[in-house]
Protein backbone atom coordinates (compact mmCIF):
# COMPACT_ATOMS: atom_id res chain seq x y z
CA UNK A 1 0.00 0.00 0.00
CA UNK A 2 2.94 2.02 0.58
CA UNK A 3 3.11 2.71 -3.38
CA UNK A 4 -0.14 3.57 -3.68
CA UNK A 5 -1.57 7.31 -4.61
CA UNK A 6 -5.04 8.62 -4.83
CA UNK A 7 -5.08 12.26 -6.24
CA UNK A 8 -7.57 14.52 -8.69
CA UNK A 9 -7.12 17.34 -10.66
CA UNK A 10 -8.99 20.69 -9.57
CA UNK A 11 -9.46 23.70 -11.53
CA UNK A 12 -11.02 26.53 -13.05
CA UNK A 13 -13.08 26.26 -16.46
CA UNK A 14 -10.30 26.06 -19.15
CA UNK A 15 -7.10 25.77 -17.22
CA UNK A 16 -6.20 22.52 -18.85
CA UNK A 17 -7.24 19.37 -16.41
CA UNK A 18 -8.25 17.21 -19.25
CA UNK A 19 -5.15 18.50 -21.51
CA UNK A 20 -2.66 17.50 -18.25
CA UNK A 21 -4.67 14.32 -17.92
CA UNK A 22 -3.72 13.26 -21.13
CA UNK A 23 0.03 13.96 -20.51
CA UNK A 24 -0.03 11.76 -17.57
CA UNK A 25 -1.61 8.80 -19.74
CA UNK A 26 0.83 9.42 -22.59
CA UNK A 27 3.60 9.23 -19.87
CA UNK A 28 2.44 6.32 -17.73
CA UNK A 29 1.83 4.21 -21.11
CA UNK A 30 -1.52 3.96 -19.61
CA UNK A 31 -3.40 4.71 -23.09
CA UNK A 32 -1.50 3.33 -26.46
CA UNK A 33 -0.60 5.95 -29.20
CA UNK A 34 -3.25 4.71 -31.17
CA UNK A 35 -6.05 5.40 -29.02
CA UNK A 36 -4.28 8.26 -27.51
CA UNK A 37 -6.77 11.83 -28.44
CA UNK A 38 -7.72 14.98 -26.71
CA UNK A 39 -9.63 15.01 -23.44
CA UNK A 40 -9.26 11.09 -23.95
CA UNK A 41 -11.21 10.79 -20.34
CA UNK A 42 -14.46 12.74 -21.77
CA UNK A 43 -16.08 9.82 -23.06
CA UNK A 44 -19.03 11.79 -23.97
CA UNK A 45 -19.88 13.30 -26.89
CA UNK A 46 -21.22 16.29 -25.25
CA UNK A 47 -18.44 17.24 -23.48
CA UNK A 48 -15.94 16.91 -26.57
CA UNK A 49 -18.39 19.12 -28.22
CA UNK A 50 -18.61 22.06 -25.54
CA UNK A 51 -14.85 21.18 -24.60
CA UNK A 52 -15.78 20.91 -20.41
CA UNK A 53 -15.86 18.48 -18.22
CA UNK A 54 -19.12 17.29 -17.15
CA UNK A 55 -18.23 13.94 -15.09
CA UNK A 56 -15.40 13.28 -12.82
CA UNK A 57 -13.66 10.16 -14.49
CA UNK A 58 -11.58 7.88 -12.56
CA UNK A 59 -8.28 5.75 -13.97
CA UNK A 60 -5.27 3.70 -12.62
CA UNK A 61 -1.97 4.57 -14.10
CA UNK A 62 1.43 2.26 -13.42
CA UNK A 63 4.68 4.35 -12.74
CA UNK A 64 8.19 3.29 -11.98
CA UNK A 65 10.48 5.17 -10.15
CA UNK A 66 14.01 4.28 -9.09
CA UNK A 67 13.43 1.17 -9.48
CA UNK A 68 9.91 0.94 -7.30
CA UNK A 69 6.78 0.22 -8.89
CA UNK A 70 3.71 2.71 -7.95
CA UNK A 71 -0.03 2.94 -8.77
CA UNK A 72 -1.75 6.15 -9.16
CA UNK A 73 -5.38 6.79 -9.12
CA UNK A 74 -6.31 9.82 -11.14
CA UNK A 75 -9.91 11.31 -10.79
CA UNK A 76 -10.43 13.75 -13.57
CA UNK A 77 -12.98 16.77 -12.24
CA UNK A 78 -15.31 19.08 -14.03
CA UNK A 79 -14.66 22.92 -13.17
CA UNK A 80 -18.10 24.52 -13.94
CA UNK A 81 -20.08 26.31 -10.85
CA UNK A 82 -23.05 23.84 -11.56
CA UNK A 83 -20.95 20.05 -11.04
CA UNK A 84 -19.11 21.52 -7.58
CA UNK A 85 -21.08 18.49 -6.18
CA UNK A 86 -18.84 16.01 -8.59
CA UNK A 87 -15.55 17.63 -7.83
CA UNK A 88 -16.46 17.05 -3.75
CA UNK A 89 -17.58 13.57 -4.34
CA UNK A 90 -14.00 13.04 -5.93
CA UNK A 91 -11.90 14.44 -3.47
CA UNK A 92 -13.63 12.09 -0.62
CA UNK A 93 -12.10 9.32 -2.88
CA UNK A 94 -8.27 10.58 -2.66
CA UNK A 95 -5.62 12.04 -0.32
CA UNK A 96 -4.12 14.55 -2.72
CA UNK A 97 -5.07 17.34 -5.31
CA UNK A 98 -3.04 19.14 -8.21
CA UNK A 99 -4.10 22.63 -8.08
CA UNK A 100 -4.13 23.78 -11.80
CA UNK A 101 -3.60 27.23 -12.13
CA UNK A 102 -3.80 28.70 -15.66
CA UNK A 103 -0.29 31.18 -16.26
CA UNK A 104 -2.51 33.34 -18.83
CA UNK A 105 -5.41 33.51 -16.81
CA UNK A 106 -4.20 33.72 -12.97
CA UNK A 107 -6.50 32.52 -10.06
CA UNK A 108 -10.00 32.72 -10.80
CA UNK A 109 -13.21 31.62 -8.93
CA UNK A 110 -13.76 28.32 -9.35
CA UNK A 111 -10.00 27.65 -8.26
CA UNK A 112 -10.27 29.20 -4.65
CA UNK A 113 -14.08 27.44 -4.74
CA UNK A 114 -12.23 23.95 -5.21
CA UNK A 115 -9.54 24.57 -2.94
CA UNK A 116 -11.61 24.90 -0.30
CA UNK A 117 -13.36 21.81 -0.92
CA UNK A 118 -9.73 20.18 -0.90
CA UNK A 119 -9.26 21.68 2.54
CA UNK A 120 -12.00 20.68 3.96
CA UNK A 121 -10.96 17.16 3.24
CA UNK A 122 -7.31 17.80 4.45
CA UNK A 123 -5.95 17.06 0.94
CA UNK A 124 -2.42 17.67 0.45
CA UNK A 125 -2.53 20.54 -2.06
CA UNK A 126 -0.05 20.53 -5.05
CA UNK A 127 0.00 23.77 -6.49
CA UNK A 128 0.62 23.52 -10.41
CA UNK A 129 0.83 26.66 -13.02
CA UNK A 130 -0.22 25.09 -16.60
CA UNK A 131 -0.01 27.09 -19.80
CA UNK A 132 3.60 28.17 -19.23
CA UNK A 133 4.64 27.54 -23.04
CA UNK A 134 2.06 30.24 -23.71
CA UNK A 135 2.95 34.41 -24.79
CA UNK A 136 0.82 35.53 -22.62
CA UNK A 137 2.13 33.46 -19.65
CA UNK A 138 2.26 35.68 -16.49
CA UNK A 139 4.32 32.82 -14.53
CA UNK A 140 5.67 35.30 -11.29
CA UNK A 141 2.50 37.04 -11.08
CA UNK A 142 0.41 33.81 -10.75
CA UNK A 143 2.86 32.33 -8.60
CA UNK A 144 2.44 35.23 -6.00
CA UNK A 145 -0.95 34.72 -6.45
CA UNK A 146 -0.64 31.05 -5.41
CA UNK A 147 1.76 32.21 -2.19
CA UNK A 148 -0.62 34.93 -1.40
CA UNK A 149 -3.85 31.88 -1.43
CA UNK A 150 -2.18 29.25 0.12
CA UNK A 151 1.00 30.00 1.85
CA UNK A 152 3.23 27.81 0.20
CA UNK A 153 7.28 28.08 -0.83
CA UNK A 154 8.33 29.39 -4.35
CA UNK A 155 10.13 26.27 -4.95
CA UNK A 156 7.05 24.07 -4.25
CA UNK A 157 4.67 25.60 -7.22
CA UNK A 158 5.82 23.43 -10.12
CA UNK A 159 5.64 25.05 -13.66
CA UNK A 160 3.74 22.96 -16.13
CA UNK A 161 2.36 22.54 -20.12
CA UNK A 162 -0.30 20.26 -19.90
CA UNK A 163 0.17 20.82 -23.97
CA UNK A 164 3.85 19.88 -24.47
CA UNK A 165 4.44 17.63 -21.97
CA UNK A 166 6.78 19.91 -19.98
CA UNK A 167 7.13 19.55 -16.12
CA UNK A 168 4.91 16.52 -16.32
CA UNK A 169 8.88 14.63 -14.58
CA UNK A 170 8.06 17.14 -11.68
CA UNK A 171 4.54 16.49 -10.75
CA UNK A 172 5.19 13.01 -10.95
CA UNK A 173 8.14 13.21 -8.38
CA UNK A 174 5.59 15.78 -6.55
CA UNK A 175 3.22 13.16 -6.13
CA UNK A 176 5.19 10.87 -4.86
CA UNK A 177 6.87 12.64 -2.52
CA UNK A 178 4.46 14.40 -0.95
CA UNK A 179 1.11 12.84 -0.89
CA UNK A 180 0.97 10.38 1.62
CA UNK A 181 -0.26 6.65 0.80
CA UNK A 182 -3.25 5.78 1.70
CA UNK A 183 -4.04 4.64 5.43
CA UNK A 184 -5.75 1.85 6.03
CA UNK A 185 -6.14 -1.94 6.61
CA UNK A 186 -6.36 -4.68 4.66
CA UNK A 187 -7.48 -7.21 8.20
CA UNK A 188 -10.16 -5.50 9.15
CA UNK A 189 -14.06 -5.68 8.18
CA UNK A 190 -14.55 -4.11 4.95
CA UNK A 191 -15.49 -0.46 4.92
CA UNK A 192 -15.53 0.83 0.94
CA UNK A 193 -17.70 4.38 -0.29
CA UNK A 194 -19.08 4.24 -3.76
CA UNK A 195 -18.39 8.12 -5.39
CA UNK A 196 -19.91 7.19 -8.69
CA UNK A 197 -22.32 4.52 -10.82
CA UNK A 198 -22.98 4.12 -14.33
CA UNK A 199 -25.85 2.19 -15.68
CA UNK A 200 -25.04 -0.50 -18.38
CA UNK A 201 -27.51 -2.03 -20.65
CA UNK A 202 -26.83 -5.99 -20.65
CA UNK A 203 -24.71 -5.70 -17.33
CA UNK A 204 -26.97 -3.29 -14.96
CA UNK A 205 -25.54 -0.80 -12.38
CA UNK A 206 -21.85 -0.76 -12.31
CA UNK A 207 -20.88 0.50 -8.93
CA UNK A 208 -17.53 2.68 -8.82
CA UNK A 209 -15.76 2.53 -5.02
CA UNK A 210 -12.75 3.28 -3.06
CA UNK A 211 -11.65 0.78 -0.49
CA UNK A 212 -10.86 2.41 2.64
CA UNK A 213 -10.00 -0.78 4.57
CA UNK A 214 -10.57 -4.78 4.57
CA UNK A 215 -10.45 -6.68 1.39
CA UNK A 216 -13.13 -8.06 -1.32
CA UNK A 217 -12.86 -11.20 -3.35
CA UNK A 218 -14.92 -11.66 -6.61
CA UNK A 219 -17.91 -13.96 -5.27
CA UNK A 220 -18.08 -12.46 -1.66
CA UNK A 221 -21.67 -11.69 -0.22
CA UNK A 222 -21.64 -8.10 0.05
CA UNK A 223 -24.34 -5.63 1.34
CA UNK A 224 -25.19 -1.97 0.92
CA UNK A 225 -25.42 -0.58 4.25
CA UNK A 226 -27.76 2.47 4.06
CA UNK A 227 -30.40 0.16 2.08
CA UNK A 228 -29.47 -2.94 3.37
CA UNK A 229 -29.65 -4.66 0.17
CA UNK A 230 -26.90 -8.04 -0.04
CA UNK A 231 -25.63 -9.20 -3.34
CA UNK A 232 -22.75 -11.07 -4.34
CA UNK A 233 -19.83 -9.82 -6.38
CA UNK A 234 -20.17 -11.06 -9.34
CA UNK A 235 -16.86 -9.43 -11.05
CA UNK A 236 -14.72 -6.61 -9.16
CA UNK A 237 -11.50 -4.96 -10.89
CA UNK A 238 -9.88 -1.83 -11.48
CA UNK A 239 -10.53 1.18 -13.87
CA UNK A 240 -8.37 1.47 -16.60
CA UNK A 241 -9.55 2.82 -19.89
CA UNK A 242 -11.62 -0.23 -19.84
CA UNK A 243 -13.05 -2.27 -17.01
CA UNK A 244 -10.11 -4.72 -16.09
CA UNK A 245 -11.40 -7.66 -13.50
CA UNK A 246 -9.38 -8.46 -10.93
CA UNK A 247 -9.54 -11.22 -8.30
CA UNK A 248 -9.52 -9.39 -5.08
CA UNK A 249 -9.26 -5.44 -4.31
CA UNK A 250 -8.16 -4.12 -0.91
CA UNK A 251 -7.85 -1.13 0.92
CA UNK A 252 -6.37 1.85 -1.12
CA UNK A 253 -7.30 0.70 -4.05
CA UNK A 254 -9.78 2.08 -6.37
CA UNK A 255 -12.18 -0.05 -8.48
CA UNK A 256 -15.45 -1.25 -9.73
CA UNK A 257 -18.26 -3.86 -8.92
CA UNK A 258 -21.08 -5.62 -10.62
CA UNK A 259 -23.86 -7.05 -8.96
CA UNK A 260 -26.17 -8.07 -11.41
CA UNK A 261 -28.18 -5.12 -10.10
CA UNK A 262 -30.91 -3.77 -12.47
CA UNK A 263 -33.49 -1.70 -10.65
CA UNK A 264 -31.18 1.74 -10.84
CA UNK A 265 -32.73 3.01 -7.08
CA UNK A 266 -30.58 0.09 -5.23
CA UNK A 267 -27.37 1.84 -5.28
CA UNK A 268 -26.95 5.30 -3.71
CA UNK A 269 -24.01 7.34 -4.25
CA UNK A 270 -21.78 7.98 -0.80
CA UNK A 271 -23.38 4.44 0.43
CA UNK A 272 -20.82 2.19 1.89
CA UNK A 273 -20.02 -1.72 1.02
CA UNK A 274 -19.43 -3.81 3.47
CA UNK A 275 -18.94 -7.87 3.77
CA UNK A 276 -22.73 -9.64 5.00
CA UNK A 277 -21.11 -11.84 7.35
CA UNK A 278 -18.66 -9.50 8.87
CA UNK A 279 -19.83 -6.07 8.29
CA UNK A 280 -17.98 -3.18 9.54
CA UNK A 281 -19.45 -1.45 12.70
CA UNK A 282 -19.82 2.05 11.17
CA UNK A 283 -20.04 3.48 7.74
CA UNK A 284 -18.09 5.99 5.98
CA UNK A 285 -19.30 9.54 6.55
CA UNK A 286 -21.06 9.38 3.01
CA UNK A 287 -21.40 12.91 1.35
CA UNK A 288 -24.43 14.99 2.67
CA UNK A 289 -27.45 15.43 0.27
CA UNK A 290 -27.24 17.52 -2.49
CA UNK A 291 -29.57 21.10 -2.53
CA UNK A 292 -30.53 21.79 -5.61
CA UNK A 293 -30.91 25.39 -6.42
CA UNK A 294 -33.30 25.41 -9.81
CA UNK A 295 -36.38 23.18 -10.29
CA UNK A 296 -37.90 23.07 -13.77
CA UNK A 297 -41.10 20.74 -14.67
CA UNK A 298 -39.87 18.32 -17.60
CA UNK A 299 -42.24 16.62 -19.54
CA UNK A 300 -42.43 13.80 -22.35
CA UNK A 301 -43.60 15.64 -25.54
CA UNK A 302 -46.22 12.35 -26.10
CA UNK A 303 -47.83 11.52 -22.86
CA UNK A 304 -47.59 8.07 -23.20
CA UNK A 305 -43.94 8.30 -22.84
CA UNK A 306 -44.25 8.90 -19.05
CA UNK A 307 -42.80 5.97 -17.66
CA UNK A 308 -40.05 5.69 -20.00
CA UNK A 309 -39.10 8.98 -18.61
CA UNK A 310 -39.19 7.85 -15.52
CA UNK A 311 -36.84 5.24 -16.41
CA UNK A 312 -34.74 7.67 -17.82
CA UNK A 313 -33.98 9.84 -15.36
CA UNK A 314 -32.83 6.89 -12.63
CA UNK A 315 -30.58 6.02 -14.92
CA UNK A 316 -29.12 9.54 -15.42
CA UNK A 317 -29.35 9.68 -12.14
CA UNK A 318 -27.24 6.98 -10.98
CA UNK A 319 -24.61 8.90 -12.99
CA UNK A 320 -25.21 12.27 -11.65
CA UNK A 321 -26.60 12.20 -8.46
CA UNK A 322 -27.20 16.00 -8.09
CA UNK A 323 -30.22 15.73 -10.32
CA UNK A 324 -33.40 15.17 -8.18
CA UNK A 325 -36.67 14.81 -9.55
CA UNK A 326 -39.82 13.42 -8.25
CA UNK A 327 -43.66 13.83 -10.12
CA UNK A 328 -46.32 16.06 -11.04
CA UNK A 329 -48.58 17.21 -13.44
CA UNK A 330 -49.81 20.08 -15.46
CA UNK A 331 -52.87 21.16 -16.65
CA UNK A 332 -51.06 22.13 -20.44
CA UNK A 333 -48.47 19.40 -20.43
CA UNK A 334 -50.09 16.53 -18.37
CA UNK A 335 -47.80 14.29 -16.62
CA UNK A 336 -43.85 14.87 -16.24
CA UNK A 337 -41.54 15.60 -13.58
CA UNK A 338 -40.33 17.99 -11.02
CA UNK A 339 -36.95 18.11 -11.62
CA UNK A 340 -33.94 19.85 -9.60
CA UNK A 341 -30.81 21.21 -10.98
CA UNK A 342 -27.77 22.76 -9.52
CA UNK A 343 -27.70 25.62 -12.23
CA UNK A 344 -28.70 26.72 -15.77
CA UNK A 345 -26.01 24.38 -17.56
CA UNK A 346 -26.88 21.46 -15.39
CA UNK A 347 -30.31 21.79 -16.67
CA UNK A 348 -29.27 22.35 -20.43
CA UNK A 349 -26.59 19.14 -20.05
CA UNK A 350 -29.83 17.10 -18.45
CA UNK A 351 -32.38 17.55 -21.26
CA UNK A 352 -29.13 17.14 -23.91
CA UNK A 353 -28.26 14.03 -22.27
CA UNK A 354 -32.25 12.63 -22.25
CA UNK A 355 -32.23 13.72 -25.63
CA UNK A 356 -28.85 11.78 -26.75
CA UNK A 357 -28.39 8.66 -24.66
CA UNK A 358 -32.19 7.97 -24.33
CA UNK A 359 -33.90 9.37 -26.96
CA UNK A 360 -36.10 11.07 -24.88
CA UNK A 361 -38.02 14.18 -26.63
CA UNK A 362 -38.85 16.55 -23.40
CA UNK A 363 -40.54 19.96 -23.15
CA UNK A 364 -38.54 22.12 -20.16
CA UNK A 365 -40.79 24.18 -18.10
CA UNK A 366 -39.49 27.87 -16.96
CA UNK A 367 -36.79 27.19 -13.94
CA UNK A 368 -38.20 28.72 -10.64
CA UNK A 369 -36.24 28.31 -7.50
CA UNK A 370 -37.40 27.51 -3.71
CA UNK A 371 -38.98 29.50 -1.95
CA UNK A 372 -40.78 29.94 1.53
CA UNK A 373 -44.14 31.65 1.78
CA UNK A 374 -45.13 31.95 5.71
CA UNK A 375 -49.08 31.89 5.72
CA UNK A 376 -51.54 34.55 7.84
CA UNK A 377 -52.37 30.78 10.15
CA UNK A 378 -48.17 30.91 10.75
CA UNK A 379 -47.88 27.78 8.70
CA UNK A 380 -44.42 27.41 6.29
CA UNK A 381 -45.15 26.13 3.15
CA UNK A 382 -42.41 25.47 0.52
CA UNK A 383 -43.35 26.95 -2.73
CA UNK A 384 -41.11 25.66 -6.18
CA UNK A 385 -43.44 26.21 -8.79
CA UNK A 386 -46.17 28.76 -9.04
CA UNK A 387 -48.95 26.93 -8.66
CA UNK A 388 -47.60 25.63 -5.41
CA UNK A 389 -48.56 29.55 -4.02
CA UNK A 390 -51.68 29.75 -1.66
CA UNK A 391 -54.32 32.43 -2.30
CA UNK A 392 -52.66 36.10 -1.79
CA UNK A 393 -55.35 36.69 1.01
CA UNK A 394 -53.85 34.02 3.07
CA UNK A 395 -50.45 35.01 1.90
CA UNK A 396 -48.13 36.84 5.21
CA UNK A 397 -44.97 36.94 3.72
CA UNK A 398 -42.54 35.35 1.09
CA UNK A 399 -38.66 34.94 1.97
CA UNK A 400 -36.60 33.79 -0.86
CA UNK A 401 -33.33 32.38 -1.15
CA UNK A 402 -30.02 34.53 -1.36
CA UNK A 403 -26.43 33.62 -2.83
CA UNK A 404 -23.07 35.07 -2.06
CA UNK A 405 -21.56 35.53 -5.56
CA UNK A 406 -17.59 35.90 -5.73
CA UNK A 407 -16.50 37.76 -8.96
CA UNK A 408 -12.72 38.08 -10.05
CA UNK A 409 -12.14 40.33 -12.77
CA UNK A 410 -9.91 43.04 -14.44
CA UNK A 411 -10.27 46.80 -12.79
CA UNK A 412 -11.42 48.17 -15.94
CA UNK A 413 -15.10 46.05 -15.60
CA UNK A 414 -15.36 46.75 -12.06
CA UNK A 415 -18.18 49.25 -12.90
CA UNK A 416 -20.18 47.78 -15.27
CA UNK A 417 -20.35 44.75 -13.13
CA UNK A 418 -21.52 46.68 -10.48
CA UNK A 419 -24.02 47.99 -12.68
CA UNK A 420 -25.19 44.36 -13.62
CA UNK A 421 -25.15 43.43 -9.49
CA UNK A 422 -26.87 46.16 -9.04
CA UNK A 423 -29.42 45.65 -11.45
CA UNK A 424 -30.29 42.00 -10.28
CA UNK A 425 -31.12 43.48 -6.60
CA UNK A 426 -27.49 42.92 -5.73
CA UNK A 427 -25.29 44.46 -2.90
CA UNK A 428 -21.62 45.03 -2.57
CA UNK A 429 -20.03 43.46 0.12
CA UNK A 430 -16.84 43.43 -0.03
CA UNK A 431 -13.67 44.58 -3.00
CA UNK A 432 -10.27 42.95 -2.84
CA UNK A 433 -7.60 43.69 -5.24
CA UNK A 434 -5.55 40.59 -5.11
CA UNK A 435 -3.04 42.16 -7.40
CA UNK A 436 -2.57 45.31 -10.10
CA UNK A 437 -4.62 43.33 -12.71
CA UNK A 438 -6.90 41.54 -10.51
CA UNK A 439 -9.89 42.69 -8.33
CA UNK A 440 -11.98 40.51 -6.17
CA UNK A 441 -15.64 41.81 -5.53
CA UNK A 442 -18.35 39.51 -3.22
CA UNK A 443 -21.58 40.08 -3.44
CA UNK A 444 -25.15 39.49 -2.13
CA UNK A 445 -27.95 38.47 -4.97
CA UNK A 446 -31.39 36.78 -4.76
CA UNK A 447 -30.94 33.21 -6.53
CA UNK A 448 -33.55 33.92 -8.80
CA UNK A 449 -32.18 37.17 -10.17
CA UNK A 450 -29.07 35.08 -10.99
CA UNK A 451 -31.00 31.99 -12.91
CA UNK A 452 -31.59 33.15 -16.19
CA UNK A 453 -29.16 35.57 -18.07
CA UNK A 454 -26.56 36.46 -15.17
CA UNK A 455 -23.70 34.39 -16.19
CA UNK A 456 -24.21 35.56 -20.02
CA UNK A 457 -23.81 38.80 -19.61
CA UNK A 458 -21.13 38.85 -16.84
CA UNK A 459 -19.04 37.17 -19.82
CA UNK A 460 -20.05 39.50 -22.51
CA UNK A 461 -19.76 42.53 -20.31
CA UNK A 462 -15.88 41.68 -19.64
CA UNK A 463 -15.23 39.97 -22.42
CA UNK A 464 -14.60 36.26 -20.78
CA UNK A 465 -12.76 38.04 -17.88
CA UNK A 466 -14.77 37.63 -15.30
CA UNK A 467 -14.82 34.12 -13.21
CA UNK A 468 -18.03 33.45 -11.14
CA UNK A 469 -18.72 31.26 -8.07
CA UNK A 470 -21.72 31.18 -5.54
CA UNK A 471 -22.83 29.68 -2.55
CA UNK A 472 -25.98 29.92 -0.66
CA UNK A 473 -26.58 31.44 2.11
CA UNK A 474 -30.02 32.24 3.66
CA UNK A 475 -33.54 33.42 2.76
CA UNK A 476 -34.65 36.65 3.21
CA UNK A 477 -38.27 38.61 2.98
CA UNK A 478 -38.80 39.42 -1.10
CA UNK A 479 -41.86 41.43 -2.62
CA UNK A 480 -42.73 38.46 -4.73
CA UNK A 481 -45.91 38.53 -6.84
CA UNK A 482 -47.02 36.00 -9.23
CA UNK A 483 -47.37 36.47 -12.90
CA UNK A 484 -49.89 34.68 -14.81
CA UNK A 485 -49.82 34.34 -18.76
CA UNK A 486 -52.92 34.08 -20.63
CA UNK A 487 -53.75 33.07 -24.03
CA UNK A 488 -57.75 34.19 -25.06
CA UNK A 489 -58.31 33.97 -20.84
CA UNK A 490 -56.97 30.75 -20.15
CA UNK A 491 -53.88 30.12 -18.06
CA UNK A 492 -50.97 28.41 -19.20
CA UNK A 493 -49.98 27.36 -15.92
CA UNK A 494 -46.58 26.14 -17.33
CA UNK A 495 -45.61 29.80 -18.01
CA UNK A 496 -46.42 31.01 -14.65
CA UNK A 497 -43.64 32.83 -12.69
CA UNK A 498 -42.75 34.38 -9.29
CA UNK A 499 -41.13 37.56 -9.87
CA UNK A 500 -39.69 40.76 -7.73
CA UNK A 501 -42.63 43.37 -7.76
CA UNK A 502 -40.89 45.88 -9.47
CA UNK A 503 -39.47 43.51 -12.44
CA UNK A 504 -43.14 42.08 -13.16
CA UNK A 505 -44.47 44.57 -15.67
CA UNK A 506 -41.47 44.49 -17.82
CA UNK A 507 -41.21 40.66 -17.27
CA UNK A 508 -44.61 40.63 -18.22
CA UNK A 509 -44.28 42.84 -21.78
CA UNK A 510 -41.04 41.51 -22.83
CA UNK A 511 -43.04 37.81 -22.49
CA UNK A 512 -46.07 38.61 -24.21
CA UNK A 513 -43.79 40.03 -27.25
CA UNK A 514 -41.88 36.87 -27.46
CA UNK A 515 -44.71 34.90 -27.35
CA UNK A 516 -46.62 36.75 -29.82
CA UNK A 517 -43.33 36.09 -32.35
CA UNK A 518 -43.39 32.13 -31.05
CA UNK A 519 -47.16 31.28 -31.68
CA UNK A 520 -48.70 30.79 -34.99
CA UNK A 521 -51.56 32.88 -36.33
CA UNK A 522 -55.20 31.07 -36.04
CA UNK A 523 -58.21 31.64 -37.89
CA UNK A 524 -58.90 33.13 -34.83
CA UNK A 525 -57.12 36.52 -33.36
CA UNK A 526 -55.70 35.36 -29.92
CA UNK A 527 -54.92 38.03 -27.00
CA UNK A 528 -51.72 36.94 -24.88
CA UNK A 529 -52.17 38.86 -21.78
CA UNK A 530 -49.79 38.67 -18.23
CA UNK A 531 -51.71 39.37 -15.06
CA UNK A 532 -50.97 39.39 -11.71
CA UNK A 533 -54.01 38.40 -10.08
CA UNK A 534 -56.94 40.03 -11.69
CA UNK A 535 -54.91 43.02 -12.80
CA UNK A 536 -53.64 42.74 -16.48
CA UNK A 537 -50.39 44.22 -16.82
CA UNK A 538 -49.30 43.74 -20.28
CA UNK A 539 -51.06 42.38 -23.41
CA UNK A 540 -50.43 41.80 -27.64
CA UNK A 541 -53.11 40.27 -29.81
CA UNK A 542 -52.15 38.08 -32.77
CA UNK A 543 -54.51 39.28 -35.42
CA UNK A 544 -56.20 36.38 -36.90
CA UNK A 545 -55.82 34.90 -40.83
CA UNK A 546 -59.17 36.34 -42.45
CA UNK A 547 -60.48 36.08 -46.29
CA UNK A 548 -61.40 39.34 -48.09
CA UNK A 549 -65.36 38.11 -47.92
CA UNK A 550 -66.02 42.15 -49.23
CA UNK A 551 -64.26 41.17 -52.22
CA UNK A 552 -67.65 40.61 -54.27
CA UNK A 553 -68.92 43.83 -53.78
CA UNK A 554 -67.76 46.52 -56.05
CA UNK A 555 -69.67 49.74 -55.51
CA UNK A 556 -73.12 49.96 -53.95
CA UNK A 557 -74.47 50.37 -50.71
CA UNK A 558 -72.04 50.38 -47.88
CA UNK A 559 -74.46 48.71 -45.36
CA UNK A 560 -73.93 45.17 -47.95
CA UNK A 561 -69.99 45.26 -46.94
CA UNK A 562 -71.05 45.77 -43.05
CA UNK A 563 -73.42 42.83 -43.34
CA UNK A 564 -70.67 40.89 -44.51
CA UNK A 565 -68.10 42.09 -42.15
CA UNK A 566 -70.59 41.21 -39.26
CA UNK A 567 -71.36 37.68 -40.33
CA UNK A 568 -68.00 37.30 -40.54
CA UNK A 569 -67.27 38.56 -37.15
CA UNK A 570 -69.55 35.96 -35.70
CA UNK A 571 -68.10 32.86 -37.37
CA UNK A 572 -64.52 34.15 -35.79
CA UNK A 573 -66.12 34.69 -32.55
CA UNK A 574 -67.60 31.24 -32.86
CA UNK A 575 -63.96 29.79 -33.62
CA UNK A 576 -62.84 31.91 -30.86
CA UNK A 577 -65.03 29.85 -28.29
CA UNK A 578 -64.23 26.16 -29.76
CA UNK A 579 -60.00 26.36 -30.88
CA UNK A 580 -57.89 25.96 -29.10
CA UNK A 581 -54.25 27.81 -29.19
CA UNK A 582 -51.03 25.25 -29.32
CA UNK A 583 -47.91 26.74 -27.12
CA UNK A 584 -44.50 25.90 -28.84
CA UNK A 585 -42.08 24.06 -27.21
CA UNK A 586 -39.78 27.34 -28.16
CA UNK A 587 -42.59 29.16 -25.97
CA UNK A 588 -41.35 27.22 -23.17
CA UNK A 589 -37.96 27.85 -23.57
CA UNK A 590 -38.21 31.53 -24.45
CA UNK A 591 -37.99 32.93 -21.05
CA UNK A 592 -34.17 32.09 -20.79
CA UNK A 593 -33.68 34.73 -23.73
CA UNK A 594 -35.58 37.36 -23.04
CA UNK A 595 -32.86 39.77 -23.48
CA UNK A 596 -31.44 38.36 -26.51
Amino acid sequence: MKNYRNFCIIAHIDHGKSTLADRLLETTKTVSERNMQQQTLDDMDLERERGITIKSHAIQMDFAKDGEKYIFNLIDTPGHVDFSYEVSRSIGACEGALLLVDATQGIQAQTISNLYLAMEQDLTIIPVINKIDMDGAMIEEVADQIIDLIGVDREEIIEASGKTGLGIDDIFTAIIERIPPPTGNPEEPLQALIFDSVFNSYRGVIAYFRVFHGTINKGDKIRFVNTGNEYFADEIGILRMDLEPKQQLKAGDVGYIICGIKQSKEVKVGDTITLAENPCSVAVAGYEDVKPMVFAGIYPIDSDDFEDLRDSLEKLQLNDASLTFEPETSLALGFGFRCGFLGMLHLEIIQERLDREFDMAVITTVPQVTYYCYTTAGKKLIVQTPSDLPDPSNIDYIEEPYITAQIITKPEYIGQIMGLCIEKRGHLTNQVYLSETRVEMNFTLPLAEIVFDFYDRLKSISRGYASFDYQMTNFQKGILVKMDILLNGEKVDALSALIHKDKAYDFGKKMCKKLKDLIDRQQFAIAIQAAVGAKIIARETISAFRKDVTAKCYGGDISRKRKLLEKQKKGKKRMRQVGNVEVPQQAFLAVLKLND
